[in-house]
């Protein structure tokens, strides 16, 4: 199915590793027009496509009337509970503040020159359900969703759609060692129907309909990408 992406400007950020790595190259190969966005200048080096730039704000200033951009990632450690450390306040920053922020960049953007557009946010299945050792992560995500909800509703009038994924475990290569454990995996794909965690794929199959008109009459959501952990 085409997906109506080609020619269509796209802004990744989390670009360098995992799920946002994985959706810069799925956007491009679809024919999207791609700025790619991460911490280290070594992954965006090893995107061997041209369109892959490092951006600062200025940069996302001027890419923000891009018709489908905007997916958000974001991760943190493990945190048994809420606290006022340095890796707590590194996981609101990388988990809210940075996708606040750079949402906020490409709305003003988009609303400023009547463009409408969609914008997605990473999220989790850790944001509807209590994980016990992720008080921090599971805040920050169900965070998100309320954040995606909030923008749905300010700017769907400026015909600008805000959506979140909400995935399971994923198999990037940090899912892999975060859950080598069997008897730690075990515990978490007893909850999951499907019996398995989620392939990168997935994830990204699901941010580009949610980017492309296909999902044109849907705002405000998040997704669940989970075999089913929600449901249960």
């Amino acid at each position: 199915m085409d997906l109506g992406l080609a020619g269509r400007r796209a802004l990744v950020t989390g670009a360098g590793k995992g799920i946002g790595r994985s959706t810069a190259l799925a956007l491009h190969a679809a024919g999207a027009r791609v700025v790619a966005v991460s911490r280290t200048q070594a992954d965006l080096d090893s995107l061997v496509h041209e369109p892959f730039l490092e951006v600062t704000k200025e940069a996302c200033d001027r890419w923000a009337g891009c018709r489908s951009p905007g997916c958000v990632a974001g991760g943190g450690p493990r945190q048994a509970r809420t606290n006022q450390d340095p890796t707590c306040h590194r996981s609101f920053d990388v988990n809210l503040r940075a996708v606040i922020q750079v949402s906020q960049i490409v709305a003003r953007g988009l609303v400023a020159r009547g463009t409408p557009g969609a914008i997605v946010h990473v999220s989790s299945q850790a944001s509807q359900r209590a994980l016990t050792n992720h008080t921090v992560y599971c805040s920050t995500k169900g965070a998100i969703d309320m954040l995606t909800k909030v923008m749905a509703l300010e700017l769907g009038p400026h015909k600008i759609r805000v959506n979140a994924v909400n995935p399971t475990v994923v198999m990037t290569p940090m899912g892999q060692v975060n859950w080598s454990d069997p008897q730690k995996a075990k515990a978490m794909l007893d909850r999951i129907p499907l019996g398995q965690f989620a392939e990168v794929e997935h994830v990204v199959d699901s941010i580009l309909f949610l980017l492309s008109d296909r999902s044109g009459m849907t705002t405000g959501s998040t997704l669940p990408v989970d075999g089913g952990f929600l449901a249960a």
